[in-house]
């Protein structure tokens, strides 16, 4: 299994305070261990028609200058850069879309070592791709331009894939996503994925059951992830041999819980995925995230950090720190 997480400090349009590199090189650093340790940034496309108030309030305006820590960084240690290329126009611009998938593949090919195309398209809720127009086209029409534009700079190596957000109950029904998806021929756009990622929140935005009984945060993970396997996927031609992936789960620490039972509930889907991971496949666990986006938030996307948003280490650091030691593999990878 291959760990990671996302090491910078905002969800969504939550931030508190700038990112502090050094601290995220010590604490990145002990998390990983000396193993193999996948690190997932975003970059972000809004179409010809953008919104200056929507790219500052996401931070994305320096998108293709740096990413959140320097361009070498990723490169070190055996770090490998998970880039998530996320598709927010105001009005659907596909053509532009595929443009900015090359700049993105020119400017950081070279690090990346997974990318992902659209994040959550099956989830519409504001800030996330499920909500623009036009998305299930950059989705299908995203992939296999990816692939090719990859393959054109002789970076063959590079898995792409696509994410969706945890289960159809949850979102209150996604049958319409899959529904496309199913009408597409595979040459044209299963047969280029290579990997299915999945974010899960199960207990961050809505009441669970309570630890250890049926309806609690391990049971919804377990469940997001069988049904994704064994529903969804089938429906968009995409086999068992095509990888899954937990590229974002997290839990938050706030009011009404608090930092012990934010480790309890990481701790609890992260064993869910574990002993799912033969059967189902599951090759990568990426949490979300590193820093709280803002410690002082109501918000739940405000605390679902390892560590408080001035860089205190919570009791889920250290689980997650002892999670990845136990189950990774001590040996970094090397590209080719």
């Amino acid at each position: 299994m291959r760990f990671g997480i996302y090491p910078g400090g905002r969800a969504a349009d939550v931030c508190s305070r700038p990112a502090d590199p050094a601290a995220i090189d010590r604490l990145v650093g002990e998390l990983a261990g000396g193993h193999a340790f996948v690190v997932r940034e975003y970059v972000h496309f809004f179409g010809d028609e953008q919104a200056p108030e929507l790219i500052a309030s996401l931070g994305a305006a320096d998108d293709l200058t740096r990413l959140t820590m320097p361009d070498d960084w990723y490169a070190r240690d055996g770090r490998e850069l998970d880039l998530v290329v996320s598709y927010l126009p105001r009005v659907a611009d596909v053509p532009g879309w595929l443009t900015f998938l090359d700049t993105v593949v020119d400017r950081y090919g070279h690090l990346t070592r997974h990318l992902q195309v659209t994040l959550e398209p099956n989830f519409p809720v504001p800030l996330i791709d499920g909500s623009s127009p036009g998305v299930l086209d950059a989705l299908v029409l995203g992939v296999p331009h990816a692939r090719a534009a990859l393959d054109r700079r002789g970076l063959h190596d590079v898995p792409v894939g696509f994410s969706v957000a945890e289960p159809a109950e949850w979102l209150g029904g996604d049958d319409a996503f899959w529904a496309h998806l199913s009408t597409v021929p595979h040459a044209d756009f299963a047969a280029h994925v290579d990997y299915v990622g999945l974010g899960l929140y199960p207990d961050a935005f809505a009441p669970v059951a309570p630890r250890g009984t049926p309806g609690d945060a391990a049971s919804l993970a377990a469940h997001a992830l069988d049904h994704l396997r064994g529903h969804s996927l089938p429906r968009a031609g995409i086999p068992p041999e095509v990888p899954l992936r937990v590229v974002e789960n997290g839990s938050p620490s706030g009011p009404p819980r608090d930092e012990r039972a934010q480790r309890d509930s990481l701790t609890d889907m992260i064993d869910a995925v574990l002993d799912r991971r033969e059967a189902l496949n599951v090759t990568h666990y990426e949490l979300f995230s590193l820093r709280d986006a803002d410690s002082g938030s109501p918000e739940p996307t405000g605390t679902l950090g390892l560590v408080t948003d001035t860089y205190r280490p919570k009791p889920a650091f250290a689980a997650y720190r002892d999670l990845v030691h136990r189950h990774s593999s001590p040996v970094p990878s090397v590209r080719g």
